[in-house]
């Protein structure tokens, strides 16, 4: 069974969100999605995600893509997830293509997926703060 795992925060879940999962679960048997805590993205990231851990983590258990959903709480975690999880690929969107190269040397193939163009959360909510109602 070939498995492949990435990661995201996923707030404001959106069919890029589903794309980057449909194209993920297409390049192997089983899906780990590693989704940011609340905690995680509040002080390593400066974010304030609008659904909390626990919503996003029912939102992507729902996408049929999906096997399992785990939590991200470190940047370190990536390496201990690849080993414990017996990881083939990981993939991440093409907006952080090689930061995660060096996962290549633990003998897992690094993919980064193009992002869906036309949408993001950061636009969702850019435009939702500037719509007059």
């Amino acid at each position: 069974m070939k498995k492949v795992i990435t990661y995201g925060t996923f707030d404001l879940l959106h069919y890029g969100h589903i794309n980057l999962l449909k194209r993920a679960k297409s390049l192997g048997d089983y899906l780990i999605v590693v989704i940011s805590t609340d905690e995680f993205n509040w002080n390593e990231k400066q974010k304030k995600c609008y659904f909390t851990y626990e919503q996003r983590k029912t939102l992507v258990e729902a996408v049929r893509y999906v096997d399992l959903v785990i939590p991200e709480e470190s940047w370190e975690q990536k390496v201990t997830d690849v080993h414990e999880y017996h990881i083939d690929t990981f993939v991440m969107g093409d907006d952080w293509k090689g930061k995660f190269d060096f996962l290549e040397k633990e003998g897992v193939e690094v993919v980064y997926l193009p992002r869906t163009p036309e949408i993001s959360t950061t636009e969702i909510k850019n435009s939702l703060a500037t719509r007059e109602y």
